[in-house]
């Protein structure tokens, strides 16, 4: 599963969480895959792609941060690719119903 992490930096504060990373690297646990991440421009909030099924893993690598400055809100996401392909039968359908009343 795909994860989007969405820190939040106390006081837009993000340097204490730069150093650290800087000091220990990013602390993952092992299994946790960091995909990606983004800073708002701010310096508010990361947004980070993370990769794992095991949930527990998450949680590990949050207790790590405890006392760092940063809240996670931890929100499963689908890519885009795969929700397309979820959603086109209903569009294919929808089409087919608005081409048939067309015809009538």
């Amino acid at each position: 599963m795909l994860f989007m992490v969405i820190e939040r930096f106390r006081d837009q504060d993000m340097v204490p969480v730069h150093q650290r990373v800087r000091a220990e690297g990013r602390m993952l646990p092992d299994g946790l895959d960091y995909v990606d991440s983004r800073i708002e421009p701010g310096f508010g909030r990361c947004f980070q792609l993370m990769r794992r099924d095991d949930l527990t893993l998450l949680q590990q690598w949050v207790l790590k941060w405890r006392g760092a400055g940063v809240t996670f809100e931890i929100v499963p996401v689908v890519p885009s690719a795969e929700t397309r392909a979820v959603v086109a039968p209903l569009l294919d359908r929808l089409e087919a119903e608005a081409a048939g009343a067309a015809e009538h």
